[in-house]
């Protein structure tokens, strides 16, 4: 059995975690204006501009008659009228999601942090899969709990993970949508600011919480539960890259959670009546 002290120490270390030891020389005060800028271009390209686009979102939303639970958003919509047109773009969406986390992980290279040292290596394990399945399990359930309060409350949307017609490539896409997702999120938000953030010698607390925060702030169209719900995810998936320094879990609990909720909404909608 677990004596209470080592209990405690264990808690401590999650809570209040150890930076890992760092090899390379302390920064300029030039070469530290230059990363902050980086880091800025970085997510005016990619999630912080989503961010920035949601929070405008919800005012919209707020600013209309009636309340949130009244409206609906969509995730994966239709992008042309023409089947095979809407095809190439989907495509060209995943494209772009797959190059914003290529550029995370382009510059940290550059930086001298190759993809093995932020857990992302060619190879995936055993363990990276198992525990995978299970961080899905820890955030997808409860979190499908938390969006159905928030919309019974009147504090979310009406979220639709799916509208795309019912094309042959549908599956297929929501699949590809599902991958680039937690790819792009993973490395970014996950891989790519924190590791910026400890270089810059912030607290793996304070990194963490600006991590979190800044995935809650991207799913704000989705309502306060969407926000809350992600900025909860981003504290359990950024702590346990923090402890473990393996981001192959998350990609993969991500692309679960994600390809769950689209596949599953694409094929249950209209067949399960408390399904919109």
């Amino acid at each position: 059995m677990f004596s209470r002290v080592s209990v405690d120490a264990a808690v401590r270390s999650w809570i209040r975690p150890d930076r890992p030891p760092s090899t390379q020389p302390p920064l300029s005060s030039a070469e530290r204006r230059g990363l902050w800028v980086e880091i800025t271009i970085v997510l005016l390209v990619t999630f912080g501009l989503s961010g920035l686009s949601s929070v405008l979102s919800l005012a919209e939303s707020l600013a209309t008659p009636g309340g949130l639970a009244d409206q609906a958003v969509a995730l994966n919509t239709s992008r042309a009228e023409n089947q095979f047109i809407d095809f190439a773009r989907q495509l060209l969406g995943v494209l772009r999601l797959v190059a914003w986390g290529a550029l995370g992980l382009y510059l940290l290279w550059r930086s001298g942090v190759g993809p093995k040292a932020v857990g992302f290596g060619r190879s995936i394990r055993r363990p990276d899969a198992t525990q995978g399945v299970g961080l899905a399990v820890l955030i997808g359930v409860p979190g499908l709990g938390l969006y159905l309060i928030a919309r019974a409350v009147g504090a979310n949307l009406t979220v639709a993970p799916s509208t795309i017609e019912e094309y042959w490539w549908r599956l297929p896409a929501l699949l590809l949508w599902a991958i680039a997702n937690s790819c792009a999120e993973e490395i970014l938000v996950v891989a790519y600011l924190i590791t910026r953030l400890r270089r810059l010698g912030w607290s793996e607390n304070s990194s963490l919480l600006a991590s979190a925060l800044l995935r809650g702030s991207y799913h704000l169209y989705q309502g306060f539960g969407g926000g809350i719900g992600n900025v909860v995810m981003g504290l359990v998936f950024g702590r346990y890259w923090q402890k473990t320094g393996r981001l192959w879990p998350l990609v993969i609990a991500h692309a679960l959670i994600d390809g769950v909720s689209f596949v599953g909404y694409a094929a249950l909608r209209g067949r399960v009546g408390w399904i919109p």
